[in-house]
């Protein structure tokens, strides 16, 4: 993470510099950082919602899960391509967080970031799918960001009942998951990837997502369907902007907050950190980046047991 925020502050410097010689080409969308939205929390969340118990699933859980017809975008879905340098990009950052997981308790990931257009949606769906490539792991990836979801798009799958139906009790965790329909690709590598990853979409959380972040019944569904699942990825909303990210990387294991090459500012980037100080965070990915380094240069290998 050191790495990243030397670039930043590398980053900061130079616009720094730039800005005094010429005022206008200060960017104004980062000029003048907002301060973060705070926003007040009902004491009990839940206490307006009529919640079901949750149960202890069943051994077919699953094989219960139902199956959806999914159409990925594959244009921003590179983690499915057999290789090149964003290929490579994602293998290195799995095995950076299985690192993490040799160190300590690690299976359920927020992903974040400071402000939107950062990419972390992005990153979250790609991860998903590395980790759920490599030795066929069970990866359930949820769209913690109730504002405004985009998973569903990159996956091509309707959003039917989501999270927040979940999280206020009127719909089970069965009714809100998906796997894809057998088959959605007539490339049996990609079609083998995708039956690995079970999908809970952002639903219509709308102005009342603040409250549902913070409701229990989130920790719940997450201790209660870590036991099928080798990884739990998890796309949350910009960590500046509301505080929906703060309430939903509490359950979580760890926090991985992504900055954009060119954008991010420093300031911002450190003040997503402080944000999420109570958590557990390993580090920031650095999206977006015009050269990247190419490994395929070097060497190229075919791994068939990822």
């Amino acid at each position: 993470m050191s790495h990243i925020y030397e670039a930043l502050q590398r980053a900061e410097a130079e616009r720094k510099s730039a800005a005094r010689e010429d005022d206008e080409r200060i960017d104004p969308e980062f000029s003048n950082i907002p301060e973060p939205i705070i926003e007040a929390q009902l004491e009990s969340a839940t206490a307006t919602f009529h919640t079901k118990p949750v149960s202890k699933l069943s051994p077919s859980f699953l094989s219960d899960i139902p199956r959806r017809p999914w159409k990925p975008f594959f244009e921003r879905l590179p983690a499915l391509r057999k290789g090149g340098p964003a290929v490579e990009q994602f293998r290195s950052l799995r095995s950076r967080v299985q690192e993490f997981r040799d160190l300590k308790k690690l299976k359920s990931l927020l992903i974040s970031s400071g402000l939107s257009q950062e990419g972390k949606s992005f990153i979250a769906v790609n991860l998903a799918i590395n980790l759920a490539r490599h030795k066929s792991s069970k990866v359930l990836l949820i769209d913690g960001d109730m504002r405004c979801p985009s998973l569903h798009q990159y996956l091509g799958c309707g959003v039917h009942q989501g999270l927040p139906e979940y999280l206020t009790g009127k719909a089970s965790i069965l009714e809100v998951m998906q796997y894809p329909e057998e088959a959605t690709d007539p490339d049996p590598v990609i079609s083998t990837i995708l039956s690995n990853l079970a999908f809970i979409p952002g639903g219509a959380g709308g102005d009342r997502a603040a409250d549902l972040s913070g409701n229990k019944r989130f920790d719940e569904l997450l201790t209660t369907v870590a036991p099928y699942f080798d990884w739990i990825v998890v796309d949350s909303p910009p960590v500046l902007l509301v505080s929906d990210a703060v309430n939903l990387a509490r359950s979580c294991d760890a926090v991985l907050l992504v900055a954009r090459s060119g954008v991010t500012t420093f300031p911002v980037a450190q003040r997503a950190q402080h944000e999420l100080k109570a958590s557990n965070i390993i580090g920031f990915v650095l999206n977006a980046v015009d050269k990247p380094p190419m490994i395929g240069n070097y060497y190229r290998y075919d791994s068939k047991n990822e």
